[in-house]
């Protein structure tokens, strides 16, 4: 009777701990815990992140934040975090969402273009992976790593070809620059170097050009004919006279800081800067922006004509009429200096 009894104990006790442990694994393993109503949440875990900062971006994600606490201790995830984007899924059970969070990084989409500078560029791209703005910045205008891959300050932003790419967040500045340089070396095939060299260029003063042709015209089907004009100026000796160079050189200048200049004036052709091509001939230093592929494609394959000269078409805004004499161009510009003063535009 006595041994039943303590038969019994143990068992009713087996028991009880089964139903806890199986009370447990259901709480912490099967029991969806998340607490939102959208379909899909996100969370950012920085690199080295301690499991307190994943903790605090999860707890007003989940109902229990304490059995996943639990199941995380259980699988050793507090001692093995894991940087990056990750998605919590709407009804996951806390060992779906580690599972998520240990082995599912998600890639971002980093898109950027018309970006002037470094400086901005850097500053864009810092929104949207975890590298700040002054590591990439850093990572950007590194010297050793600017002499290295043939680049020098003025035309490194050439490097970084506007496109959309997939990046981790956790993507580091160095990483990131390691990736565009890949990208740039991808799209300069053998194929478009030596067509670059055919029409006398290096691949620094194709983009050079391109950033102007950019500036000059959005309008994809326009480039090729600008850059076709500033080719043949360039194989005459004449001097680019390109109004967006002085633009950028004014720009660099204290007294235009925090200005828009609309309409190009004689005083900025005075402007002392190898920006300067009224001044100066030949290509400018470095580019002026940063062009559109369309851009440098118009470049590589600009289109062979005769034209020297163009005036933006007051008819037709974004395009812009050609001209192949002195003579007719001056009619055309008189014509866009019409319409400028019209306007008010007078700077």
């Amino acid at each position: 009777m006595y041994i039943k009894k303590i038969l019994l104990t143990i068992l009713v006790i087996g028991l009880i701990v089964a139903a806890f442990f199986a009370n447990f694994v259901y709480k912490a393993m099967l029991k969806p815990n998340t607490t939102f109503n959208n379909e899909v949440a996100y969370i950012f875990v920085p690199t080295k992140a301690s499991y307190d900062q994943v903790r605090n971006q999860l707890k007003p994600l989940l109902n229990d934040i304490d059995s996943f606490d639990d199941l995380a201790e259980q699988k050793k995830y507090t001692t093995n975090i894991k940087a990056g984007r990750f998605a919590i899924k709407k009804g996951m059970t806390n060992n779906d969402i580690i599972n998520s969070i240990r082995s599912k990084n998600l890639p971002i989409k980093v898109s950027f273009n018309n970006q002037s500078t470094l400086e901005k560029l850097a500053g864009r791209v810092s929104k949207e992976i975890e590298a700040d703005s002054i590591s990439l910045l850093n990572a950007m205008k590194n010297a050793s790593f600017l002499t290295k891959n043939k680049f020098k300050e003025e035309t490194a932003l050439g490097m970084y070809l506007p496109n959309s790419y997939e990046f981790f967040w956790n993507t580091s500045a160095k990483s990131f620059r390691s990736r565009m340089l890949k990208e740039y070396n991808r799209f300069w095939t053998d194929a478009k170097i030596k067509k670059a060299h055919d029409n006398g260029l290096s691949q620094d003063q194709v983009i050079a050009l391109a950033s102007i042709v950019y500036e000059e015209s959005k309008q994809a089907s326009e480039q090729p004919i600008i850059a076709g004009v500033y080719m043949n100026r360039l194989k005459i000796g004449m001097p680019l006279q390109a109004d967006p160079t002085l633009k950028f050189a004014a720009y660099k200048l204290p007294k235009y800081k925090n200005t828009v200049i609309k309409r190009v004036l004689n005083v900025h052709k005075d402007i002392v800067s190898p920006y300067n091509t009224y001044k100066n001939r030949g290509l400018p230093p470095g580019l002026i922006a940063m062009p559109d592929i369309s851009a440098i494609n118009a470049v590589l394959n600009y289109e062979k004509h005769k034209y020297l000269y163009f005036a933006a078409d007051t008819k037709r805004f974004g395009f812009h009429k050609f001209a192949k004499t002195l003579s007719q161009h001056n009619v055309n510009a008189r014509e866009y200096q019409r319409y400028l003063s019209s306007q008010g535009i007078n700077k």
